[in-house]
């Protein structure tokens, strides 16, 4: 029996608007993810060799220029200031395309062979054609606001690796280690392993619970995108 029409509203309310500030929120974070991670190049250590690495440079700015374009173009359209939103996006796929073509560029310059690479390394290199078709099929479905900033955000989120990897020191050893420093000569590893797997899988969780919040389902993207970071690591595992 369908539901009373003075009760529609409400349920449909419910289903379709819960998080409505979850893009928002969840790219601001990914912006601090990346400005801790990287907090050495910025701020504290700006004479390391990397910052006068004109490869490494160009990539670091194109990087963080990615994410305080994507953290304002999500607030934009949750302020509803879709004008600005429309005229920054080619900004923001131009800047996109910097990120996929100066990583390329770095992955590149450093090659020494497959197997001489680390798992990581490996399903960084399998993990960048993602975020480079995710770009793309977004773009292309721009005008489709469920698929566009789910591939957005699910490609971010396929290159999420060196971010979490650099994220592990500052946000946990920095305090952790002069508290129980036995402990975490003992648990350090474990300790990465966990906060790296774990903040990395959460993050596609994350993703598909607001789906299901607001779907009822686990949209095709996220499943793409989980599919995809799962089988770059398998093959990047297997060596």
């Amino acid at each position: 029996m369908p539901p009373l029409a003075s009760q529609a509203p409400a349920r449909i309310g419910m289903a379709t608007r819960p998080w409505p500030a979850y893009f928002a929120i969840v790219t601001i974070l990914l912006l601090v993810l990346s400005v801790v991670a990287f907090s050495d190049n910025l701020f504290t250590d700006i004479r390391q060799p990397s910052n006068s690495d004109p490869k490494m440079v160009v990539h670091g700015l194109f990087g963080l220029a990615w994410y305080l374009l994507l953290a304002l173009q999500a607030n934009l359209v949750r302020v509803r200031n879709l004008r600005l939103h429309r005229r920054l996006g080619i900004t923001t796929f131009l800047v996109g395309l910097g990120v996929t073509l100066s990583t390329l560029w770095v992955f590149i310059a450093v090659w020494k062979g497959w197997g001489a690479m680390s798992a990581e390394a490996r399903a960084n290199r399998l993990l960048l054609p993602g975020f480079a078709l995710a770009l793309l099929l977004a773009w292309r479905w721009r005008t489709r606001p469920d698929w566009h900033k789910r591939l957005i955000l699910a490609g971010t989120f396929l290159m999420l690796g060196p971010v979490l990897a650099r994220c592990y020191d500052p946000l946990i050893v920095s305090w952790l280690e002069p508290l129980a420093p036995a402990f975490m000569a003992r648990a350090d590893e474990v300790g990465f392993l966990v906060f790296f797997v774990g903040l990395w899988i959460g993050s596609f969780a994350l993703l598909a619970h607001y789906d299901w919040l607001t779907l009822r389902r686990v949209h095709q993207v996220t499943i793409a995108g989980f599919v995809w970071l799962m089988t770059s690591w398998l093959v990047a595992a297997l060596g």
